[in-house]
């Protein structure tokens, strides 16, 4: 069967065709690792995995990339904030993100790239820029030259005078369009520099990706994938940078996830108007419920964020859950159920389309797609007998009296206490049953 995906450098769907048969190569744009990730940032993490699982799904080997940013401003801030080493610091959210890259079900890339792991294979491709007219150096840096790139704005579409970087450091640059490839050492950098034959300094955040992504998977990427924020300048620049060096096409596909708002606007920390993994779980969200929840809208869609989609969300996961375990797998496909939804699935990762073909008593095939959607439904457990708290008890007997007064408002109340407590009440024909909110 045919996977189709909406490519953001044509604008148009097409079907993937990787360079070697079998074989898809995918590149992420990782974390900057100097806080935690918030919700935000995980529906494009979280997308990528779909993507890779897809592609599993469909019998692709994938070998995928991600980049840990361990230098650049923020980090280098972060440290000194904090009063401790750099290293210390990206170590330390590094591994909260890959905490919460397991709780999220979120396969590990095959491989992990480190920013400060790479600097010899940046400053390699700086130099190469710089020997072939491509970049030049100022009073505080290398930066590239984005009148030598012709196709400068291929990616998003703008036209080039609309291109200006005028907020980038450099007093002294060419032309206001032209990017940092490396930054000459400054008091502020806090001794964290390299040396070069072109003065000792840090690399700029663009080269990273385009050494990184080179060095492991080659010149030419099948897949490169990240949020919607980053098509402009990071992904431009990353095109432009590496397809001066090499005089090859950089990535043949762009996947590119729309963002998560919250009242109409993107979820972000310059805003402050973002949320964690941490912040869920303090409303009784289980990293999965929201995993499930970014399933029911289309990647490319923006989706607001609001508490009571994320309690639907979860209600409905651990409904499903709970009803699959009372069923039987008797391992029967229905060939045909199955062909319509991984057609869905494989017409641009349209997975909201996929799920309402899929009855909910059908559990093989739930398990069977389960392997693309990642929502741990193969570890349910049947049969097994539940321990309720008496107090959780007497609330529901309590609610049930209010329902009979006709008191909707108290009984909603009693609900919202039930489930406080980390359990939900499905009203069935004969009558209310409680079961754990997963």
């Amino acid at each position: 069967m045919v996977l189709k995906l909406y490519n953001t450098l044509t604008r148009t769907e097409e079907e993937f065709k990787p360079q070697k048969d079998g074989v898809a190569t995918m590149y992420s744009c990782g974390p900057t690792v100097y806080d935690y990730a918030h919700i935000g940032n995980w529906r494009t993490f979280i997308v990528n995995d779909l993507l890779r699982r897809t592609l599993q799904f469909n019998s692709f080997q994938v070998k995928h990339v991600m980049n840990i940013t361990d230098v650049d401003d923020k980090t280098i801030n972060g440290s000194k904030a904090a009063g401790i080493p750099l290293a210390e610091l990206t170590k330390k959210y590094e591994q909260i993100f890959i905490d919460d890259l397991a709780a999220l079900n979120i396969l590990p890339p095959t491989t992990l790239t480190h920013a400060t792991e790479f600097i010899p294979q940046m400053i390699a491709l700086i130099q190469k820029l710089i020997d072939s007219g491509h970049a030049y150096q100022t009073s505080d840096g290398v930066y590239f030259k984005v009148s030598s790139f012709a196709d400068y704005g291929k990616l998003s579409k703008q036209p080039i005078e609309a291109t200006d970087r005028s907020d980038d450091e450099s007093h002294d640059k060419q032309d206001r369009r032209d990017f940092a490839l490396w930054k000459f050492q400054t008091p502020e950098d806090n001794g964290n520099a390299w040396d070069t034959n072109f003065g000792r300094g840090r690399p700029g955040w663009h080269i990273e990706c385009s050494a990184m992504s080179q060095d492991v998977l080659g010149q030419t990427l099948d897949i490169h994938t990240g949020g919607s924020d980053l098509i402009f300048p990071h992904h431009e620049n990353e095109i432009a940078q590496s397809e001066s060096a090499t005089n090859k096409t950089f990535a043949n596909y762009w996947l590119h996830t729309a963002f998560l708002q919250v009242d109409g606007h993107k979820m972000s920390k310059s805003l402050n108007n973002f949320y964690t993994l941490k912040d869920l779980a303090t409303h009784n969200i289980s990293p999965l419920a929201y995993r499930y929840w970014l399933l029911t809208g289309h990647y490319r869609s923006p989706v607001n964020f609001t508490w009571e989609a994320l309690e639907g969300a979860q209600t409905r996961l651990t409904r499903l859950k709970n009803n699959l375990a009372s069923l039987p797998n008797d391992g029967k496909v229905d060939l045909d159920l199955r062909e319509k939804i991984l057609e869905k699935i494989n017409d641009d990762l349209n997975f909201p389309q996929a799920l309402a073909f899929i009855p909910d008593d059908n559990k093989t095939m739930w398990l069977e797609f389960d392997k693309i959607f990642g929502l741990d439904l193969d570890k349910i457990e049947s049969n097994k007998e539940i321990e309720i708290p008496t107090e959780v008890t007497a609330l529901l007997a309590e609610r049930e009296q209010a329902r009979q007064n006709k008191d909707w408002p108290r009984a909603d109340q009693l609900r919202q206490e039930i489930e406080a407590k980390n359990f939900i009440i499905d009203d069935t024909d004969q009558g209310p049953r409680l079961k754990p909110k997963n």
